[in-house]
């Protein structure tokens, strides 16, 4: 599952992307390069990694995938032993001007590797002793964030992402300067629901760091802008980086454009409503010293973290379902070939990078790119480029377990639908969390399937039982595992989500598999009642025949047909709604809020025309009227009545700008 989402990894639950391989696959299967390693040979025979090799190989990668996936730009930057073995950039900053990317002039947005500098800067005041891990977050706010599950909040949980926050979507971008809200201001509006006790579930959250970053704000005494400036870009000479927004005018001109295709025209600058999670804006070089000093700082060779501070935001601490990947204090884990590796990934809408750190190797490697491509190219790309990395320069076998015995049962036992534990809960974008759970299969031979858990070729990969409740990909190295409670599937991991998030079983009244189904049936019977209601009016003007309802039952039936048009331009409009918020984040940053809350109160309507229908049902059968007609108006208090459930489960109705 591609579970990539704005301004993190994982959206994941909002936006579930499965990126075309077709225009990648020649380059992933060629020249060698691109080929899956047979580690156990490759171990023997594996490129030394040096600047030779390395810029040769991109070479060979990544232009003809920036071409073939309509992608207008990239920059690749690898560190090694305190220095920068290759910073090299593809394409161009801006297509129209036939500007080329320049690794150290060059601006990329980072997305949510930003995050690791909040999260660097929270570590600096750890030292200090300014700031406990453990305390309650109330102890460090002018506001209050209410108390849940009898358990407070604590920097840890803000750190790992296991507050148990929804994920809200309004303010997350916006496109008008004069729109954008300071940090203080997107804080106080944005007051989202908690639905994990802290530390239990891994929930990714842009809202928890900017927390942190208010935190550090507060206990620094200066503006969060000026703290990155003091204390991390000055003292490591990263002159070319900020955290500001809108962009100061001094790097503007360096600044590359973003795209969603190379061939469209460029988008606008995205503004990051939770600034400290998604708002820098670096060059490759600069990315460069901020990857070499964290990798020193272990062993004491750098000024921005103690080595006991390195390690221990560095070291893995939260596994919500063992042995998948876990997080720690701001890196997700990414091991693979046996080697510790830790990182980060990063989207806005129109930038897509990822940083890499081989801590126990003394490498790093850092790769953005400033445009999705066709069908979503720079995703696979992405993932491509650190997997072949790492099995080109660090090979070792694919481990050879067997499958257990219980792998048939278990399968079965954890078959069935899930939503990713990142999602909203009491916002209408509860609606893409359905649209976006994901079906785990259970085959006849014991391996699983998940459709959107798709290799570099786009097909599903198998997953077969090595231990139990523990799965391997099947010629891969990825694993899933189930986290079992009493008798009962807990929580589902699985290494590519980095231990951000989990899948977790949904329960009946949430199931996709019949509410979907059921809510195209009730469109059908809408659809077909507000198409039928003026055609039956012309046959009967067509051949002079009497409306054969009168009084409160023929009141009854049109007023029914009223309803039924009702819920059927509700659920069209929540469409749009969606629809333009999810293709455009910037329409969720107030500028639809008027249209949001006419469909609010227009289900409120609904909910008085789903009371009519029942009533038009009532009439109906203590009347006189034929079978087929009785039958119908039940069919339609039916749908009525389901299109308000529906508006009412997944907060499509009501009176308020929750989202």
């Amino acid at each position: 599952m591609r579970m990539t989402g704005i301004l993190g990894t994982g959206l994941c639950s909002l936006v579930l992307l499965s990126a075309s391989a077709a225009a990648l696959d020649e380059s992933f299967n060629g020249s060698g390069s691109g080929a899956p390693v047979d580690a156990a040979a490759g171990a023997h025979s594996a490129p030394e990694l040096g600047q030779a090799d390395l810029e040769t190989w991109l070479d060979g990668l990544i232009p003809y995938s920036l071409q073939t996936g309509d992608m207008a730009g990239a920059v690749v930057v690898v560190v090694k032993d305190g220095q920068v073995l290759l910073q090299t950039a593809y394409g161009y900053a801006d297509v129209a001007a036939k500007k080329p990317v320049e690794p150290q002039r060059t601006l990329f947005r980072a997305g949510s590797v930003a995050k690791l500098v909040t999260d660097t800067a929270v570590m600096q005041q750890v030292e200090l002793g300014k700031l406990d891990l453990d305390a309650d977050i109330n102890t460090y706010l002018d506001f209050r964030v209410p108390e849940a599950f009898g358990k407070p909040v604590t920097l840890r949980n803000l750190m790992n992402h296991t507050a148990g926050f929804e994920e809200l979507l309004r303010g997350l971008m916006q496109s008008d300067p004069k729109a954008y809200k300071g940090i203080d201001e997107y804080l106080r509006e944005t007051k989202p629901v908690r639905m994990f006790p802290p530390g239990e579930a891994p929930s990714y959250c842009n809202y928890c760091l900017t927390l942190a970053a208010y935190i550090v704000q507060r206990v620094s005494g200066e503006t969060f802008d000026d703290y990155l400036d003091r204390r991390i870009f000055q003292p490591l000479n990263m002159q070319r980086s900020t955290f500001r927004q809108p962009l100061p005018d001094q790097f503007a001109g360096d600044m590359s454009k973003g795209y969603s295709v190379a061939s469209s025209e460029p988008r606008y600058y995205e503004l990051a409503g939770p600034a400290p999670a998604g708002s820098l804006a670096i060059t490759g070089a600069d990315m460069a010293r901020f990857m070499i000093a964290h990798l020193q700082a272990e062993s004491g060779g750098s000024t921005l973290l103690r080595p006991e501070t390195a390690r221990l935001m560095h070291t893995s601490m939260f596994r919500a379902a063992p042995p998948t990947h876990g997080n720690s204090l701001g890196f997700f884990e990414r091991n693979r070939n046996g080697r510790r590796i830790i990182g980060h990934g990063g989207d806005t809408q129109y930038f897509h990078s990822d940083l890499l750190l081989f801590p126990d190797d003394n490498v790093g490697l850092f790769m953005s790119f400033n445009s999705a491509g066709k069908n979503g190219a720079v995703y696979r790309l992405r993932s491509a480029l650190f997997e072949m990395f790492t099995d080109r320069y660090f090979p070792a076998p694919v481990p050879q377990e067997p499958t257990t015995a219980t792998a048939v049962g278990h399968a079965r036992e954890v078959a069935g639908l899930y939503a990713s534990s990142r999602r909203a809960k009491t916002s209408f974008s509860a609606v893409v969390t359905l649209l976006g759970q994901a079906r785990v299969v259970a085959k006849d031979d014991g391996t699983l399937v998940i459709p959107e858990l798709t290799g570099l070729n786009g097909q599903p990969k198998v997953w077969r039982e090595v231990a139990p409740y523990v799965w391997r990909e099947v010629g891969g190295q990825e694993r899933l595992a189930a986290k079992i409670e009493n008798g009962r599937v807990r929580f589902l991991g699985f290494d590519e989500a980095g231990g951000i998030e989990v899948l977790q079983p949904v329960s009946v009244m949430e199931s996709s598999a019949w509410i979907l189904p059921a809510l195209l049936v009730a469109i059908a019977v809408l659809s077909l009642t507000v198409i039928y209601w003026p055609v039956a009016a012309l046959i009967r003007r067509r051949y002079g025949a009497a409306f054969a309802l009168v009084g409160r039952q023929a009141l009854a039936y049109r007023l029914a047909r009223v309803a039924a048009i009702v819920s059927l331009v509700c659920l069209l409009g929540w469409a749009l709604i969606i629809q333009t918020g999810m293709s455009d984040l910037a329409a969720f940053g107030g500028r639809m809020d008027g249209w949001i809350m006419l469909f609010q109160l227009l289900g409120l309507v609904g909910l008085i025309g789903a009371g009519v229908a029942i009533w038009n049902a009532w009439l109906a059968w203590r009347g006189s009227a034929k079978w087929w007609s009785k039958a119908w108006s039940v069919a339609l208090a039916t749908a009525c009545v389901l299109i308000v459930w529906f508006g009412f489960a997944f907060n499509l109705i009501g009176v308020r700008l929750h989202y």
